[in-house]
């Protein structure tokens, strides 16, 4: 999936749009979904033009990779999310339902947020060790 200067995104980083600001530093933006999926649900974005987490890995620097977790965490404990628990999700590539060409980190908490995913052998499949 190539970058898209235009996605939204990218629209909000240049002011185009607004958001629910939560933390901004010289490397990452942070704000609320405007369609949340839990009580707490945060997309933490690096300011960089990063398609997903392979190209950021491959490309950002070292600052920029810090500053990403780094944010994800200062957030997590500024929602009083730490105690309770809480969830990080990027969706990568088609299979993994990514939606717009920018990464991002969902932030998820503030209440129970149940299994991540129904486990494979329910659906019919096997595991193996």
């Amino acid at each position: 999936m190539p970058y898209d200067p235009q996605n939204i995104f990218a629209k909000i980083l240049r002011g185009e749009i607004p958001c629910q600001k939560v933390y901004e530093d010289d490397h990452v933006l942070a704000f609320h979904d405007i369609h949340p999926q839990a009580k707490v649900h945060i997309l933490v974005i690096p300011k960089g033009p990063y398609t997903d987490m392979t190209d950021f890995s491959h490309n950002a620097s070292q600052g920029e990779i810090a500053a990403l977790f780094r944010a994800v965490g200062k957030i997590a404990k500024e929602q009083n999310l730490t105690s309770s628990g809480y969830r990080i999700l990027s969706n990568i590539g088609l299979n993994g339902g990514q939606e717009v060409p920018h990464l991002h980190i969902h932030l998820f908490g503030g209440q129970v947020l149940g299994p991540m995913l129904i486990r494979w052998e329910e659906e019919g499949g096997a595991v193996s060790c």
